[in-house]
């Protein structure tokens, strides 16, 4: 089981990694995803909120010691697939649950400060929902495990 979570966290990699090249894109470049008014990926990833800290409103996109969001992404996939790989089954779901939430709160810039979605990002809320189960999964039959053992004794 713990190779399902190394796998979605592979996953996770590969989809930060686009939402970062797409990041790196010239904005006046009309990026893969740019699908409709509503599913823009380019303009998510230029906003002010696509790196943390988030640019204020008169800073330039290039200005400043920012952190593309889609990098910080990229970090926690790997945590994640390290912890899972390591046997750190505690570590691998507490992970998943800060990603969870962090994907959820820019879930809800999308939808509510931006209006526009990125395809890339709910592929993304997506893994981090099924690794958030798999690790509690995990987490909840090791702890079924040892108390079978203590019992047992």
């Amino acid at each position: 089981m713990k190779y399902l979570v190394v796998l979605l966290a592979v996953a996770g990699i590969v989809v930060s990694g686009m939402a970062l090249h797409v990041h790196y894109m010239d904005p006046s470049q009309a990026p893969p995803c740019a699908v409709t008014e509503k599913f823009d990926c380019g303009a998510v990833n230029h906003s002010r909120f696509a790196v943390f800290p988030p640019r204020t409103f008169d800073e330039p996109a290039t200005g400043g010691q920012h952190i593309p969001i889609a990098a910080i992404g990229i970090a926690g996939y790997t945590l994640i697939g390290a912890f899972a790989l390591a046997g750190w089954r505690w570590l691998a779901f507490q992970a998943s649950l800060v990603g969870f939430l962090g994907a959820c709160f820019l879930s809800y810039l999308e939808a509510y400060v931006l209006e526009k979605w990125c395809i890339y990002c709910l592929w993304s809320q997506g893994i981090l929902t099924v690794l958030l189960v798999v690790t509690g999964v995990l987490l909840a039959t090791q702890a079924m495990r040892t108390k079978r053992l203590i019992v047992e004794r």
